[in-house]
């Protein structure tokens, strides 16, 4: 095997904060800061659940970032849980991943690119075809995998640009929310949400923080960029969701802001009111579109480590030597998600598809980190989890409640979808023991 068969180091510092910001940041901001207010009750309470949503994941990948440095081998996850509990959680996670949750992350942000991008040019509109949303989202997962399947660099570069320009656009929605003329307080009717829920949307929007770990091969100087990256990239987003929601309270006020249908859209209302819908769609597409390059660079690393290790996946388990990327587990992926699209068919239906498997997934990692202290004790850990144990057994208590809510809602709601995602995510069991041993 030649030696650019394997995973190679070539993601810099700002690469590995590029990605975690720009899968961070897709489209739960937008849609969700209007329910965070209601739950919240205050324009206070709005900047303290937003805060409170930064630090849980702050907490959560400090646990990531000891395990990242002391097994910096690409898989993440798949890695750590092999290490904790066996084999079987390590497969588990990846069969998962494969099956379920990554094909639906990246859905989820495909779908949320359609229905924005229909908002600027929708050229079915007027035609009877009921698939347009399904064709948009099909046509930004099979673009983006193509640009990640040429190489290493184009995908880290495509990376680099939606995130920076999302992240200027962001920055501009505050800047124009904060000069907009002074508005006639709005006194709205608002019928109120849990506070628990608004935490669940808030962690939400949050979400994939962690995605660094299934890319720690492939990061230069791991034993310093791996924690600098995740604590830069879940900080900065961190503050970058307090500026926005308070540039939402400054231009609309909290009755107009928890009320509001296109909460971005209003607060740029006030400046470019001709404009301003047209200007947030772009904008969240571009979020979305950075959401989805980042889901499939990292997700492919997942299926290329659980397939170099278990028979049963060995054809995803080739690193092609010609472009320096997991082409086969790049085109199956692909093949899921897709598969996804014209199955689920909504944004909804995709997160209650996804949810319970995540926040198990998260819950039994960073019990990972406890268990590897008593079990691996004389591995290095070039960082070892400031102000452990709080930090892990705070971000694994807010998992417990965020499955329990998850599954309690989506039985309620969604029985089919939550039943079929568990059928098959049981399924992985008896794969394992039948075919998914050591190679």
């Amino acid at each position: 095997m030649a030696l650019n068969e394997t995973p190679q180091k070539q993601l810099s510092l700002f690469d590995s904060t590029c990605l975690i910001v720009g899968i961070i940041i897709g489209v739960g901001v937008y849609q969700m800061a209007p329910d965070v207010a209601k739950g919240a009750g205050s324009a206070a309470g709005v900047l303290a659940v937003w805060a409170v949503g930064g630090f849980v994941s702050l907490c959560g990948a400090l646990g990531y970032a000891e395990l990242a440095t002391a097994y910096p081998r690409e898989g993440g996850d798949y890695v750590y849980l092999s290490r904790a509990y066996g084999r079987w959680a390590g497969f588990l996670f990846g069969w998962i991943q494969l099956a379920i949750v990554r094909p639906g992350d990246i859905v989820v942000m495909a779908f949320a690119f359609a229905m924005y991008a229909r908002q600027i040019y929708d050229p079915l509109a007027d035609s009877r075809f009921p698939y347009g949303q399904q064709l948009l989202a099909a046509a930004a997962v099979m673009v983006l995998t193509v640009i990640n399947m040429i190489g290493v660099r184009e995908g880290k570069w495509t990376q680099n640009l939606l995130t920076s320009v999302k992240a200027l656009g962001l920055l501009a929605i505050v800047v124009v929310a904060l000069i907009a003329p002074p508005r006639r307080p709005v006194v709205a009717s608002i019928d109120p949400l849990p506070v628990s829920l608004a935490l669940i949307f808030v962690l939400f929007s949050y979400g994939g923080w962690n995605e660094m770990a299934y890319v720690a091969a492939e990061v230069k100087d791991p034993r310093r960029n791996i924690v600098r990256a995740l604590v830069l990239g879940t900080t900065a987003v961190m503050v970058l969701y307090l500026l926005l929601n308070a540039a939402f309270l400054t231009a609309l006020g909290y009755s107009a802001m928890a009320s509001s249908q296109a909460v971005a859209a209003d607060a740029v209302a006030t400046v470019f009111p001709q404009t301003s819908g047209r200007l947030i769609s772009a904008l969240v597409c571009l979020s979305a579109l950075g959401a989805v390059n980042g889901l499939i660079f990292t997700g492919a690393r997942i299926s290329y480590a659980v397939g170099a290790d278990h028979r049963v996946f060995r054809l995803l388990g080739k690193w092609d030597g010609h472009t320096g990327t997991p082409i086969r587990a790049l085109i199956v992926q692909a093949v899921l998600a897709l598969s996804l699209i014209g199955i689920l068919g909504s944004f909804v239906e995709t997160i209650l598809f996804t949810a319970p498997a995540v926040y198990s997934f998260y819950l039994a990692t960073s019990l990972a980190v406890i268990v590897l202290r008593f079990r691996e004790p004389a591995t290095e850990r070039p960082y070892r989890v400031t102000g452990y144990p709080v930090p892990t057994l705070v971000f694994c208590a807010v998992c417990v409640f965020l499955i329990y809510s998850a599954v309690r809602y989506a039985v309620a709601h969604q029985p089919y979808v939550t039943g079929w995602a568990m059928w098959v995510g049981l399924v992985g069991l008896p794969i394992y023991w039948q075919w998914g041993r050591a190679r």
